[in-house]
């Protein structure tokens, strides 16, 4: 089996040519290629001989994802592509356009294993998790597809990115490596349902990744009831886990808090989150709940919403209402999914 040269980070890639009895600045050229000219094929690699080329091609594969379907929302022009892995599986990434920049969603596994009953990614569990090559050949397929740059990365498609934590943590340090496409790791959001171990091994990468906190309830029975994943690790033992890193890397957390109408909306549960907020350097992001045909949970009223929002507000809460982008095109939060070839 060939191995897989784009998960190879530069040091790796260094060791590898020498092991093929290549000088080290040839590593320097193949990483330019694969992660700035962003090319996957080692035909095209100009400045190298015939001959090493043809060495790489018979050692090497350049896991890429194939374009299956690209869908664009007739609302505000964000984009959902469905890509096709090696393996026949398949993962959904999301193109959103700002004025700050371009930002890609992907996924970090094929369906997902939490359980999380608001989403659709987990219906199916979980298939495979993505190697580190998989996870950036998303992002650069859709900056080649688009001819324009990505300068903002989310890690919030289908998957639980701290359940594939050694692929997620070397995706993330090759995404923001100089030698590739240098990403800053301040435009880097990572998504976490609240895996406590993880959280804390995350806070001593030395990243400066911001982390988002699925919280979507204020209290542990709400959890427990929405997430799977509450009955492991408790809401104080998540809080502490983000305390955690916030004292470690200074980096302010966010909660995504689902609104579910009837569910979690509650003047009882605005008076539960402002507590769990008001002594934390936080922003609470609340995304009224995207519909999931196999679930009955419907959004509040923009009212509602609005009054929630401002209840958190009126006790000094930093909180916005996630701005819903892609909804038409089953792309907003919650409404990736597993799929395959049929």
């Amino acid at each position: 089996m060939k191995k897989d040269i784009l998960s190879y980070t530069y040091e790796e890639l260094q060791e590898e040519m020498e092991k093929i009895g290549e000088k080290a600045f040839r590593a320097k050229q193949i990483y330019e290629w694969l992660h700035v000219k962003l090319v996957d094929d080692f035909s095209q690699m100009s400045n190298l001989s015939k001959a090493l080329r043809e060495k790489l091609a018979e050692e090497f594969d350049i896991c890429t994802v194939s374009p299956v379907e690209r869908q664009q929302s007739k609302l505000d022009g964000t984009n959902k592509f469905l890509f096709c892995l090696h393996d026949g599986n398949m993962v959904e990434s999301v193109l959103m356009r700002y004025k700050h920049g371009n930002s890609v969603c992907i996924s970090s596994q094929v369906g997902c294993r939490m359980g999380c009953r608001f989403c659709a990614s987990t219906l199916d569990g979980l298939a495979r998790n993505l190697a580190p090559s998989e996870m950036l050949a998303q992002i650069y397929r859709i900056q080649k597809i688009i001819g324009e740059r990505i300068s903002h990365v989310v890690v919030m498609g289908t998957g639980e990115p701290l359940d594939n934590y050694d692929n997620f943590v070397k995706f993330i340090r090759m995404l923001t490596d100089e030698h590739g496409l240098h990403i800053s790791q301040r435009n880097v959001t990572v998504s976490t349902c609240g895996i406590v171990p993880r959280i804390k091994e995350l806070a001593e990468e030395n990243l400066q990744i911001t982390l988002a906190l699925s919280l979507h309830g204020s209290t542990q029975e709400k959890r427990k009831e929405l997430m799977p994943v509450a009955n492991r690790y408790t809401l104080p033992e998540v809080l502490d886990a983000c305390d955690e890193y916030f004292d470690r890397t200074g980096r302010r957390i966010t909660f995504e808090y689902s609104l579910i109408d009837g569910v979690n909306d509650s003047d009882e549960d605005a008076r539960e989150l402002t507590a769990i907020a008001r002594p934390r350097n936080c922003h609470i992001n609340l995304i009224p709940v995207n519909p999931v045909k196999e679930r009955d949970f419907e959004q509040p009223s923009r009212k509602n919403a609005m009054n929630f929002k401002n209840k958190l507000e009126k006790n000094g809460i930093n909180v916005t209402i996630r701005r819903e982008m892609g909804a038409d095109i089953d792309g907003a939060c919650g409404q990736l999914r597993r799929r395959y070839i049929e």
